[in-house]
């Protein structure tokens, strides 16, 4: 994804090394879908194994919460960074964002506007992040993501509504601001795919009386959200709107080896910004080549949440607070 970042700030890293961190991987990406839809398999099967005892519910929360990690399988193949291969981008673009209830094409454009205007409330407005945003309404809209099946109490904040809507055709506020004219028929076509594709899984339940076709295929966002939302969360929470510096709007974070294989590395959200067009698996690398440049980072999600618990709570009273990050310009001034 090609996205014009000329108006923010941008480290100083040579020209040789970035070039050597923008290099795709064919066999790095395929070990790590692998290695994912193994694990994804694996405790499938032990979710169904165990059906009709206790363990099932372990095993299925197990399950959807690492089917809900093809999140960042959508987000890396978007960029187009997560093979080398053309073609491989795309299955696995659509695979994950199906999984993920992403409609590919609104994602693909609005992701594009995230990064060239990240956290912006003005036009162009991201709707990424801000769309049907109040900051005093985060904690509820968080804690509904967190809670098993919470979502289909408050089926309206579900990203499924929005595609449900699509569908019929309605001109919502992200279709019509974010999506070109020519792109709309695309999104709708999609939308109307999935929710095709959805009616059938609840037939195909209905019709041999179980709910495993809806448990493994049409739920887990649903109940499986739980861990992918606490380590997304921190990406942008409580920090600065309308900034042209993504070390004020986006934070890199140090995460424990399976949190950070399953999320694809995207713990180090700054640099990403900074540089979209570097691979996930090079991100670290990316990260040691900058601190210098960067905030301190945090160590863990423990670290990172004593930090973003009171930015939240304060926006509730004063929206437009944000964090007052020390960079190193400032600590060295």
């Amino acid at each position: 994804m090609d996205v014009k970042l000329d108006k923010w700030f941008r480290p100083k890293i040579d020209k040789e090394v970035l070039k050597e961190l923008s290099k795709k991987s064919d066999i790095k990406g395929i070990v790590h879908v692998t290695i994912y839809f193994s694990f994804l398999i694996l405790t499938g099967y032990f979710a169904f194994i165990n059906w009709g005892t206790w363990w099932s519910l372990f095993w299925f929360f197990v399950y959807g919460n690492i089917y809900c990690f093809s999140n960042p399988i959508w987000h890396e193949t978007g960029h187009k960074t997560a093979f080398k291969s053309k073609l491989l981008n795309e299955i696995f673009y659509y695979i994950s964002c199906f999984m993920a209830y992403f409609e590919p094409t609104r994602w693909k454009y609005t992701h594009f506007v995230h990064h060239g205007n990240t956290y912006s409330t003005k036009d162009p407005y991201d709707h990424e992040i801000e769309y049907n945003n109040d900051v005093r309404k985060t904690p509820f809209k968080f804690l509904i993501n967190i809670i098993p099946f919470a979502q289909l109490i408050f089926f309206k904040n579900s990203i499924a509504f929005e595609v449900i809507q699509h569908a019929f055709g309605m001109r919502t506020k992200v279709l019509m601001e974010s999506i070109p004219v020519n792109a709309r028929p695309r999104a709708i076509f999609i939308s109307r795919i999935y929710v095709l594709i959805w009616i059938l899984i609840i037939a195909w339940s209905l019709i041999i009386k179980s709910w495993l076709p809806a448990l493994f295929i049409l739920l887990p966002h649903f109940y499986g959200k739980t861990l992918h939302k606490i380590v997304s969360f921190t990406q942008h929470a409580g920090l600065a709107r309308d900034a042209r510096d993504h070390r004020l709007s986006a934070r890199d974070i140090k995460l424990n080896p399976v949190l950070s294989f399953l999320y694809w590395k995207m713990e180090f959200h700054c640099v990403h910004h900074m540089f979209p067009t570097v691979p996930a698996y090079n991100l670290e690398k990316l990260h040691f080549h900058l601190q210098d440049q960067l905030p301190e980072i945090k160590n863990g999600l423990f670290e990172t949440y004593k930090e973003i618990i009171p930015a939240i709570k304060k926006q509730r009273d004063e929206p437009n607070y944000h964090l007052d990050i020390s960079l190193p310009e400032q600590q060295t001034s």
